[in-house]
């Protein structure tokens, strides 16, 4: 068993994605029907790491009672407070009593890497450098902190340059040794007020530690905005199995890809994959199209819906026009009155009614 903890950051308010986070921390939005967070507790599991800390905020009671004390996972989890906001680099600073001078994985909570990151891991234990950073090619490295390479070896870190000398972006997964301690204790807040990984990476760099770098060839996804959100189950729905455990009628056709849960019930409706519905769901008079994601309890009728997430006990009714690209939240009514048709487009936070006139 490897011997590297693991880090998750999960204290973030989630400001873009409001009004959901208003009322849900944005590392248990459900991207294919599962928690965001949870991708990256099994991603950490599978690349052998079984200590892992979660650092928490202001959503802390909702993050533990999702997670518990991680045996569900097959890993033992431990909390640690941040009180406040302050930074990354912050967060691994008030770690180190957990951390307790092994070498470890720093993960952010709203990142999914697709593959996993066993191989990133085994090459941090064989190399053992005091660094080693993710990177990805992206099409805006404006938006990231960008990393330059002599090789392997990170020679700068430049956090949302305005004219990037590489596109290589730095992906939301870090792997430190002690060092990174005195780093965190020996730079200065950034104009935002906040401590970042960024400059305490680049305080290593510049005393001549080893800060090697790999960069992934597979999906990643930042899913700090709703866009990003419905791009990652996009991705996700892309790699499920048919599989129908529910009671569908004969009025009804299934097309490609869907998995249908437990003590759902489908009527006189086409389901188009690539697609998945929860348990205890009602599906009746629709159409829900592909890239759309329906969780536990909901109910739909007489509507249409893709590239969509609906949160659990929402119910979506009449809807005389296509719902597409949005995101509903828990216990939510939508519903229509008249005939006008129109395409929708939501973000709708947690226990919210609207009617469609």
């Amino acid at each position: 068993m490897i011997q590297t903890k693991a880090l998750i950051l999960s204290g973030g308010r989630g400001t873009r994605l409001r009004p959901i986070t208003h009322t849900s921390a944005k590392q248990l939005v459900p991207v294919a029907n599962k928690p965001i967070l949870f991708y990256g507790i099994e991603a950490i599991r599978d690349a052998g790491i079984t200590d892992i800390g979660i650092v928490v905020g202001d959503t802390a009671s909702e993050i533990q009672a999702a997670v518990g004390d991680g045996s569900r996972f097959g890993v033992r989890v431990t909390y640690i407070r941040q009180e406040a906001p302050l930074g990354l680099a912050h967060a691994v600073g008030i770690s180190r009593d957990f951390i307790d001078g092994d070498r470890f994985v720093v993960y952010l909570g709203d990142n999914l890497i697709i593959d996993g990151i066993r191989s990133f891991v085994a090459q941090f234990e064989a190399m053992k450098p005091n660094c080693q950073i993710l990177l990805a090619h992206v099409p805006n490295p404006q938006s990231f902190g960008v990393a330059e390479l002599d090789g392997e070896k990170v020679i700068r870190l430049v956090e949302k340059p305005k004219q990037p000398k590489t596109d290589l972006a730095l992906v939301g997964v870090y792997m430190f040794d002690h060092n990174i301690f005195e780093a965190c204790d020996s730079i200065k807040p950034s104009w935002r007020g906040e401590l970042e990984i960024t400059d305490a990476i680049q305080y290593l760099i510049e005393k001549g530690l080893d800060v090697r770098s790999q960069i992934i060839s597979g999906w990643w996804k930042d899913t700090g905005k709703l866009e990003d959100i419905l791009e990652a189950n996009r991705m996700l729905l892309e790699r499920i199995e048919k599989s129908i455990a529910g009671d569908v009628d004969e009025k009804s056709r299934i097309e490609g890809r869907v998995v249908v849960g437990e003590g759902t019930q489908v009527r006189n409706s086409i389901l188009r994959g690539p697609l998945i519905i929860g348990k205890d769901s009602k599906i009746v008079d629709s159409y829900i199209g592909p890239f759309t994601s329906i969780s536990d309890s909901c109910e739909i009728r007489g509507s249409e819906i893709e590239h969509s997430i609906i949160l659990e006990n929402s119910r979506i009714t009449l809807v005389d026009g296509r719902i597409d690209g949005s995101l509903v939240g828990k216990n939510v009514v939508i519903e229509r009155h008249g005939n006008l048709p129109r395409v929708y487009r939501f973000m709708v936070g947690d226990s919210s009614s609207i009617e469609l006139m």
